[in-house]
């Protein structure tokens, strides 16, 4: 079988690790052709160039318009041009191979015409991985609006939304809440075709000492006989860094709990700002690190840390939580309530949730988990994530459809 994977994710080699190269890497290990189209931006200065390991793997660097941290006009163009851009990098650079699925996720859900040309050409099954759901995430903090100017663009997307859901053959979403929203908001969807396709990863098995895990501390600066509460990954509106900072400040004068935030984004500023003025002790800010240094934290830390604005009425379900899983750390969800990730996680055995327009109810939750057995939650966190989240069992997912699929075809 040969997959087309979709995406706006910048990477070189399914030998780099993330939700979607490992599931790559689990289909090109099982034998099947898989050719990627991973754009690169055009301020990193690089051309278009075709990335080919054997015949059986190729990966498509094709070069596009500035579309991350920059400002929201030229965002915009480069996201209406992605489609257009892809159709001809297809036709140039994949024209002669036949397709059997096409894999893509959102963002973006500008993919629609690019997956609609291979499905007809190829008559190829097509799975989208619904990671985001847009344009409403946008309405939800601010960033777009119903009415408006900004109504018109929500109406554009929202059109380029429903017709990539009724382009897809498949939609797995990343949990219950969001297939009942997807179904909920998207009725003439036939609901069969909505299905839970988690977030996904190939585990990585290592044990830290004591010794080794002070050790990772010390290195670090922060301290070896605290509880370690971790925060890594994307700071930007959508994790409610505001709600972040009250929460960091209303447990600055707590001296058995520090805090490392790992990561950036657009509201960076405001830790930073915030940390600068008011130099609290037992916090420390750093930006993104190498993700084999990152998850080397993790293991060092006591509980990882999940933000959400409070304002979101879609189900988000952020994949960091399955790198503290595999630290085996458990988790403290502070999130909006329509998301089931705190459900998952308290119904799982491995850690918290709480509102994330609550201060107090953090404050209560951390003093909690201070008299807590981490470390059983903590196994608890591993064993979920083996029997939910690794890609194997994702595999089994997708590749059960297609076979479905061509099944059904040739009745």
């Amino acid at each position: 079988m040969n997959i087309l994977f979709l995406t706006l994710l910048d990477f070189d080699s399914l030998a780099e690790r993330n939700i979607y190269t490992d599931l790559l890497r689990k289909f090109y290990q099982e034998g099947h052709g898989v050719y990627v189209i991973s754009p690169v931006e055009r301020k990193k200065h690089a051309k278009t160039r075709l990335l080919r390991t054997d015949c059986r793997l190729a990966i498509l660097k094709l070069r596009i318009g500035n579309i991350q941290k920059t400002n929201v006009i030229e965002k915009g163009i480069t996201t209406v041009l992605l489609e257009s851009a892809f159709i001809s990098a297809i036709k140039r650079f994949y024209g002669d191979v036949v397709f059997d699925l096409v894999l893509y996720s959102t963002p973006p859900i500008t993919f629609q015409r690019a997956v609609s040309y291979v499905k007809q050409r190829d008559s190829a099954t097509t799975y989208l991985m619904l990671k985001d759901i847009f344009p409403q995430n946008a309405v939800d903090i601010g960033m777009l609006a119903k009415h408006g100017v900004k109504g018109l663009l929500y109406r554009y997307f929202r059109k380029k939304e429903k017709k990539l859901y009724q382009e897809s053959d498949y939609i797995g979403c990343m949990s219950e809440a969001n297939v009942a929203y997807v179904r909920k908001h998207n009725p003439e969807i036939v609901p069969d075709k909505v299905e839970v396709c988690p977030n996904c990863i190939e585990p990585i098995f290592r044990t830290f000492s004591d010794k080794e895990k002070k050790s990772i501390r010390k290195k670090l600066g922060l301290p070896e006989n605290k509880l370690l509460f971790i925060y890594g990954g994307n700071l930007g509106k959508p994790q409610g860094i505001p709600f972040l900072v009250q929460c960091l400040r209303s447990a600055a004068s707590n001296s058995d709990v520090y805090f490392l935030i790992v990561g950036t984004g657009t509201e960076y500023d405001i830790l930073e700002r915030f940390s600068l003025s008011e130099k609290p002790k037992n916090i420390k800010i750093m930006k993104a690190l190498p993700k084999d240094e990152y998850e080397e934290m993790t293991y060092a830390a006591d509980v990882g840390l999940i933000f959400l604005d409070y304002r979101f009425t879609i189900p988000n379900f952020p994949s960091r939580m399955l790198t503290y899983m595999q630290a085996g750390i458990p988790v403290l969800a502070v999130t909006d309530e329509n998301t089931d990730i705190g459900k998952v996680i308290t119904e799982g055995g491995f850690g918290w949730w709480c509102k994330s327009n609550q201060v107090q109810g953090f404050i209560k939750i951390m003093k909690t988990v201070l008299s807590a057995d981490l470390s059983a939650l903590g196994k608890n966190a591993f064993v979920y994530m083996m029997e939910h989240y690794t890609v194997e069992q994702v595999y089994q997912i997708i590749s059960n459809r297609v076979i479905r699929q061509n099944v059904q075809e040739d009745k």
